[in-house]
């Protein structure tokens, strides 16, 4: 417990992309290093045991174990504020507060990718992972934020083992490796041609190379960013104007460049291909389309284009969709097992009280009955105290284990079951006393 009669709580200060713009994130946002520089502060807030903080470019949540709600709450504000540069009543328009069940409720959600942009994605598992090492290293967290944190990486874990949600594509990249896959099998040692060199061919290229693609061939208009992009993937950069004499080593052609008009048109690499009978994948993801769609008539070429990309997101969302409903349902099942931990664990300190007084009243009486006995032998006092240790420890095994069990599963009265016990066994008077 922290205040007498208070039992503490997990509270959660959070933004995220859905409540503040980027302005206000970049400003919240805590790395590493803004940690590092703020933890003599982070470790003196006031009514706080632990803190531990989930930072990423979507969202900053501040988990406490909290010893005082509102005192937590009001400094921890006052250093976000600090932080941050901006004024509390500012913040408060874009942080949300969660408390007990909610703020777990919240973070296992997080955990398990069905609060992020993307649902379902993966990469909130090693944001959570480094925000409880985080913690661990400059030594914020408590016992209860540590399991509250292990809990969470093991349901996103679970969460990504026992669903689907993670497993199709839901970006035009990786819709682009998906189709790839359908049509040539495998992408283990094969060469894919990428014409343009932006945003959009990059993040494609580390697709495809992160899924077994390992020649990699960029052509662009401006040379040196062909260059910039072909060197990050230890691959060869070529001029946009001489990408055809590389079809032939290509299994797969990528084309977003910002071309009006077609790039690859069909009366010129019809040509290049005569003879060719390993298949080529062309994949248009331009706006204007790069590729003529004749193309696709040539022998042993497939040709995909951004509205196939689109239609195969779509219906992966779909399944993602319905993979969500079984991952909520992970949730609330790992939520009732963290609070049937943290409820029972409550009432430790009551049942250690329990255990000392009848470990007191125990000890008394067995030392009177053998003062009553003359001449007791070795044996026959074991045999008392083994008595008096087997009755003391028969009876209070029932209530204990229904403490526990009330407490696990009613825990809006888990003070109310507390005070109960402490009322009826005296302990507050007999703490009283020992003290005295």
């Amino acid at each position: 417990m922290g205040k007498k009669g208070e039992i503490m709580s997990i509270i959660l200060l959070g933004l995220n992309h859905k409540s503040a713009s980027v302005e206000i994130r970049e400003k919240v946002a805590m790395s590493k290093p803004h940690i590092r520089q703020n933890v003599e502060k982070l470790r003196n807030l006031a009514g706080v045991n632990g803190i531990s903080i989930l930072s990423t470019c979507n969202r900053t949540e501040f988990y406490l174990d909290a010893e005082d709600n509102e005192q937590a709450k009001q400094s921890l504000l006052a250093f976000i504020a600090e932080y941050s540069g901006y004024e509390q009543n500012l913040l408060l328009e874009h942080i949300y507060i969660r408390v007990g069940k909610d703020a777990v409720g919240h973070l296992f959600t997080v955990a398990a990718g069905l609060d992020s942009m993307i649902l379902g994605e993966s990469q909130i598992q090693g944001q959570v992972q480094d925000a409880y090492n985080y913690a661990l290293e400059f030594g914020l967290s408590s016992s209860i934020l540590n399991t509250l944190l292990m809990n969470a990486l093991s349901l996103g874990k679970r969460v990504r083992t026992e669903t689907y949600i993670d497993r199709q594509a839901v970006s035009i990249s990786s819709a682009a490796v998906e189709l790839a896959k359908q049509e040539l099998g495998t992408l283990q040692n094969k060469t894919v041609l990428i014409l343009g060199a932006g945003e959009t061919s990059e993040l494609a290229a580390r697709h495809l190379v992160s899924n077994g693609i390992t020649g990699v061939i960029v052509a662009n208009r401006t040379f040196e960013r062909a260059q910039r992009l072909a060197d990050e993937f230890g691959g060869k950069a070529v001029k946009l104007d001489h990408f055809g004499l590389h079809l032939a080593d290509a299994d797969i052609v990528i084309s977003c460049t910002a071309s009006p008009k077609y790039v690859i048109e069909r009366k010129d690499v019809e040509p290049l291909l005569a003879g060719r009978q390993k298949p080529l994948l062309f994949i248009d993801i331009a706006v204007p389309r790069d590729i003529e769609p004749a193309v696709a008539e040539i022998p042993h070429v497939y040709l995909h284009d951004i509205d196939d990309l689109q239609n195969v997101v779509a219906q992966n969302l779909e399944g993602r969709q319905r993979e969500a409903v079984k991952a909520r349902a992970i949730v609330e099942e790992e939520l009732d097992n963290f609070f049937f931990w943290l409820d029972s664990r409550l009432v430790v300190p009551t049942i250690v009280k329990m255990r000392e007084q009848a470990e007191m009243i125990k000890a008394k009486e067995v030392e009177k009955a053998l003062r009553r006995i003359d001449n007791v032998t070795p044996r026959e006092q074991k045999i008392i105290e083994q008595l008096a240790h087997s009755i003391v420890n028969q009876w209070l095994h029932k209530p204990i284990a229904n403490l526990k069990y009330l407490a696990g599963t009613n825990e809006d009265r888990v003070e109310c079951y507390i005070r109960a016990m402490h009322d009826l066994f005296s302990l507050a008077d007999e703490e009283e006393g020992a003290n005295e």
